[in-house]
């Protein structure tokens, strides 16, 4: 068998194309429209799945752990994987309506290093010291890509390229996106016209509200209250639960184990049945 040079793989910008195409299979085929309800605790839930929705990164890690390009087509590294060079989509516009410059990506990587535009859709950034993993750093929340680099709170104004845009947010307390039309990812991800998280602090109560149908997913410490109630799935497991799971909602056949919410992509990912 072929070993595969990890570094020398997501140094080439064939990278993006090779893992996508190895990213998550489905159980089943997806299906468009309806609106995914979560109940989630009080803690950082609610703000992890909302900006899965509404911004992108650069790079996004996939169920299976592999690494796939986002608002970026591909990347090139130097022999010392220090200067990289990253292709930016042309095809990307903000919830504004506004279309995605290089600028705002020089913006959100100025953390990292130093960069410069190449050209209006490629960028040059220049790390302190060698970085093979940088791709995979790139897809942590910490770099979503905002216009111009602006903060991503508070939810109710923020302005992301992601498949779904804010309708309504209370930080801390309620969300609702809405299905952007027309977005570069259609017919890949983003099945639902709209996903609303509410945040309940009792346990005991987010099970009522699954056990009751105001909520199709709750975030769950256990399956007391719930577990003879029928047609729910327990992910990863009801001996070691995080997520009790209504019968309408359809799963992807693999679920990111970085959060329990499938590494806050939960509304790019799933589907209502």
């Amino acid at each position: 068998m072929t070993r595969i040079d990890r570094r020398a793989l997501f140094a080439s910008g064939a990278a993006a194309a090779l893992l996508a195409a190895t990213g998550a299979s489905l159980a089943d085929t997806p299906k468009s429209g309806g609106v995914l309800r979560l109940a989630v605790p009080r803690d950082d839930s609610l703000e992890q799945v909302a900006r899965g929705a509404v911004f992108d990164n650069l790079t996004e890690i996939a169920p299976d752990g592999t690494l796939r390009g986002e608002l970026a087509t591909g990347w090139q590294t130097d022999a010392d994987a220090r200067i990289w060079t990253f292709d930016l989509r042309d095809d990307t516009r903000f919830h504004d309506g506004d279309a995605l410059r290089v600028e705002d990506v020089l913006a959100v990587l100025a953390q990292v290093g130093q960069v410069e535009a190449l050209d209006p859709n490629r960028l040059r950034l220049e790390l302190t010291e060698a970085n093979p993993g940088l791709p995979f750093l790139l897809a942590d929340s910490r770099f979503v890509i905002t216009r111009d680099g602006q903060d991503v709170t508070p939810l109710k104004s923020a302005n992301g390229t992601g498949c779904y845009r804010v309708e309504r947010a209370e930080d801390g307390r309620h969300f609702l996106g809405r299905r952007v039309a027309g977005h570069y990812k259609d017919g890949q991800a983003g099945w639902l016209d709209a996903v609303e998280i509410v945040v309940i602090p009792d346990a005991t109560v987010r099970a009522e509200a699954l056990r009751d149908g105001f909520v199709d997913v709750a975030a769950m410490p256990d399956a007391d209250g719930i577990r003879s109630v029928r047609g729910l799935r327990f992910h990863p497991t009801e001996a070691e639960l995080a997520l009790a799971v209504s019968s309408n909602v359809g799963l992807p056949r693999q679920i990111g184990r970085q959060g329990p919410l499938d590494d806050g992509r939960v509304a790019e990912r799933w589907w209502m049945i």
